[in-house]
């Protein structure tokens, strides 16, 4: 999968929330949900464009409009960048991430212990399939 930039990953961010979306729709999530100027149509047409070549989107042509929508799924996205975080400065090891999180303070106790729980319940779903 090829990755996304700052820009583009902040249009798909969007695009999951409100698809199916035109770039009309985007720009008008900027407004209305960030509180931002209104950017320039030809920006967010071509930030759209480079997502939909990098083969995230999909879309359907409406006479001169395209609707957009997602090929893979935010969860499926964000799964796939931690794997190629923990492979490049983690040496694969889920462990040394969470290890380098918690020596760095990042997680509080309730946090770990709230993590714990998930863990065990996850394992009890696995143990009941």
């Amino acid at each position: 999968m090829q990755k996304l930039t700052k820009a583009e990953e902040e249009i798909m961010r969007i695009i999951w929330q409100v698809e199916p979306c035109t770039v009309a729709d985007i720009r008008n999530y900027i407004v209305e949900q960030l509180g931002r100027e209104k950017p320039p149509h030809s920006t967010i047409s071509t930030l759209v464009k480079n997502i939909l070549n990098k083969g995230f989107l999909d879309y359907k042509e409406y006479g001169r409009t395209w609707v957009y929508s997602a090929k893979i799924s935010q969860s499926e996205y964000s799964h796939s960048s931690l794997k190629k975080l923990v492979n490049n400065f983690f040496e694969g090891s889920m462990n040394a991430l969470v290890s380098f999180i918690v020596k760095k303070e990042d997680l509080s106790k309730e946090e770990i212990n709230a993590l714990l729980k998930k863990l065990d319940e996850a394992e009890n779903r696995k143990q009941d399939d």
